[in-house]
């Protein structure tokens, strides 16, 4: 009886796990694309740049940095002159969009470009 209680309690920890890991979900009234999955071997100097992409009307709100092992002062920079790019471009343009990165971190850069175009890519295969 105790092995079947900590077999279906564990059962129910993972499938708890994976509906919360669901890269889709809703959040403040706006549908909330995560990357952390869907970009989990995508990496730029150290690690990913996973981020959570707020879309509105088929709009991007704007684009929130998730934690990283990146170096702190370089993908700070990324983030202050990328990050507001996207904020009202439709998901379409997005998807396809060639957002300048930043000069000295050239892969931090190139991997948060990969996590937004891949969300927004996600966002329109499975939001219908």
């Amino acid at each position: 009886m105790k092995k079947i209680f900590i077999m279906c309690t564990a059962l129910a920890f993972s499938l708890m796990s994976f509906v919360q890991d669901s890269p889709i979900t809703q959040e403040d009234g706006m549908t909330v694309v995560n990357t952390t999955t869907i970009c989990k071997d995508v990496k730029g100097y150290v690690d990913g740049t996973p981020v959570k992409i707020f879309i509105k009307d088929g709009k991007i709100v704007k684009v929130k940095p998730l934690r990283t092992k990146e170096t702190p002062g370089y993908y700070a920079k990324v983030k202050q002159a990328m990050l507001s790019k996207w904020e009202g471009m439709t998901v379409e343009k997005a998807a396809k969009a060639k957002v300048d990165g930043v000069s000295g971190a050239t892969m931090s850069s190139k991997c948060l470009l990969k996590n937004v175009q891949t969300g927004c890519t996600y966002y329109i295969k499975n939001n219908k």
